[in-house]
């Protein structure tokens, strides 16, 4: 399945997020929350984030190719998150505001997208049967 390839990448991201915030909360000695430490406050955010917007795409981008989407269709969706998301974190992680609002124009269109691309093939299957 393709869409198992950008599962394990973005799944690859929230690790290396996820090994980001264990490792600011050691250095500044936060053992629970932030601490009130900026720098550790973006890194979970970061985290959250990702967390937050990468299950719905994963499960979209899934019924997508299960619908039998053409593959440049999943690929594309399925870059357009990765992308997305990193540069989201990276707006974050830098307080570069560029990068988080494209990151998140990426991340929002990507998910519209593949909404969208899902109900048509719903829509798509239902005349088919007709």
């Amino acid at each position: 399945m393709i869409s198992s390839l950008y599962a394990a990448m973005l799944a690859l991201l929230i690790v290396w997020l996820s090994l980001r915030v264990i490792k600011l909360r050691r250095e500044k000695k936060v053992r629970l929350g932030d601490g009130g430490e900026p720098e550790l406050q973006a890194a979970i955010r970061a985290q959250g984030n990702a967390t937050e917007y990468i299950p719905i795409s994963l499960i979209l981008l899934v019924l997508l190719e299960l619908s039998g989407a053409h593959v440049a269709l999943v690929h594309s969706g399925g870059i357009a998150m990765l992308v997305g998301r990193i540069l989201h974190a990276r707006g974050l992680l830098t307080e570069s505001l560029r990068y988080r609002i494209l990151g998140m124009q990426v991340t929002i269109f990507t998910l519209i997208g593949l909404a969208v691309a899902n109900l048509a093939y719903v829509v798509y299957s239902g005349l088919r049967t007709l």
